[in-house]
């Protein structure tokens, strides 16, 4: 008897989840923008450093490093190297990045440009009696790339889930690649990095893992994961899935989102400057073989420099997980991005006066972004009621296997587990684990079977 409930529910299930998914992917949550702290000076990037402490790192172009403390400013930098940096237009103090182990020895990078208009990668440590100040003394020169003009700098960079430094950097600057530096595998520009700075060898500053794409090969820099970039402007790493997001600001009329999944092996070729977007560029009838076209893509009538998002991955709003929200610098415009089955969907969610410079998460996985028109770090918030019209989520929700915290148990919790079965990095019933054992499985949907109310 019991059997049978079980697979009637199952096979109920499956239509829930197959209606759900497509009413779902036909709108997205709506979704507000708060202010959370102002008085920087030209705020560009936003990172947390994974040690537990509720703190933000936001990176001032000027060439600061200001820490954001329990929702407040503090008044002393953490890191200040405006002497060392030649700032701005393109050019700055453009990213940080925290060594996954932070807490035991207490490295960071940054990506500036030097008084001479080089890329610098360098390497700090804070201060061992001081966890909101770093030791200005301590740097340590990891890598120096000539740059040939002062845009197109790229700047961005991230450990990814495999402990290894990403450094995204552009073409090198000129209107339309004019050394085809996209293309060339012989150089660092137009690309995307990957390289090991903590486990360097010998008296290099930097390993190059052996399991690039193009590790040892003749003629090829084997720091290259990736290439065909023009000036990647953030990139991120889906915190639940690791899958790569990376925006690329177009030329005259295309900007665009590439996708690489957790399991690739790199090498992609990103198609800068064959392609601009989905468009042939030089040569005018381009051959497509070979490049991985972009997930999305919009024209110069919607904005002109894109500026690169993170994944949503918290527990405050619910309806927003899994949605990838990127904005553009020129025009406001804010959207969101989903994968659904085998489709990608971006729907346009706001437009606003602000400058968004970057996006980053805090430890709970909250989203905030960077503007320059106010100097102001906001966050983005799921308003009360999502689009869908269903009853906004509380965090207080105590329903076993309602996985979206609105009261109930319902198709729309199926869905959840449907989507997290399997998966080894959960975060509690808003990833479909009904039983906090920290992981999705058959277990799950007994309890969801159980509660399930019509």
């Amino acid at each position: 008897m019991f059997k049978n409930l079980i697979i009637s529910f199952f096979v109920f299930g499956i239509y829930c989840f197959l209606f759900f998914k497509f009413a779902l992917a036909q709108s997205f949550p709506t979704i507000s923008i708060e202010s959370y702290v102002s008085g920087f000076d030209r705020p560009i990037n936003i990172a947390n450093p994974s040690d537990g402490t509720n703190r933000l790192f936001i990176v001032e172009q000027i060439g600061r490093v200001r820490i954001i403390e329990d929702g407040s400013l503090l008044d002393e930098p953490f890191l200040d190297i405006r002497s060392k940096v030649s700032c701005c237009y393109e050019r700055g103090l453009l990213s940080i990045a925290f060594s996954p182990n932070y807490r035991s020895n207490g490295h960071f990078y940054v990506n500036y440009t030097n008084k001479s208009g080089d890329t610098v990668i360098s390497r700090f440590t804070v201060l061992s009696t001081d966890p909101n100040k770093a030791d200005s003394s301590s740097e340590e020169i990891i890598l120096t790339i000539d740059q040939p003009a002062g845009n197109h700098n790229g700047g961005h960079m991230e450990f990814g889930p495999d402990g290894y430094l990403y450094i995204g950097m552009g073409d090198g600057g000129g209107s339309g690649d004019p050394d085809n530096n996209g293309q060339n595998k012989n150089t660092l520009l137009g690309k995307m990095l990957r390289i090991d700075p903590e486990n360097a060898i010998g008296s290099n500053k930097y390993a190059i893992p052996s399991s690039n794409p193009f590790y040892n090969q003749e003629g090829v820099r084997g720091e290259i994961w990736a290439y065909g970039l023009r000036n990647p402007w953030r990139f991120s790493f889906d915190s639940k899935t690791g899958d790569l997001y990376i925006a690329d600001v177009g030329q005259f009329k295309l900007e665009e989102v590439n996708f690489q999944s957790a399991n690739s092996t790199g090498g992609q070729n990103y198609g800068w400057r064959i392609m601009e977007g989905t468009s042939c560029f030089n040569p005018s009838n381009c051959n497509k073989e070979g490049i991985t076209l972009p997930v999305i893509e919009y024209n110069h009538s919607q904005g002109c420099s894109i500026t690169g998002g993170v994944v949503y991955r918290g527990h405050e709003y619910p309806q927003l997980d899994g949605i990838y929200f990127y904005a553009d610098y020129c025009s406001g415009r804010f959207w969101g991005l989903k994968r659904f089955d085998d489709h990608w969907q971006s729907t346009l969610l706001l437009t606003t006066q602000y400058q968004p410079t970057s996006f980053g998460r805090d430890k709970n996985g909250r989203v905030y972004f960077t503007d320059l028109a106010n100097n102001t770090v906001y966050e983005i918030v799921g308003d009360t009621v999502p689009a869908s019209g269903i009853s906004s989520p509380t965090a207080s929700s105590t329903i076993p296997g309602d996985g979206n915290s609105d009261g109930r148990v319902d198709g729309l919790d199926y869905v959840i587990w449907v989507d997290n079965y399997g998966n080894p990095n959960v975060h509690g019933a808003h990833d479909g684990d009904f039983n906090n054992d920290e992981k999705v499985d058959g277990l799950d949907y007994v309890i969801w079977v159980d509660n399930y109310t019509v």
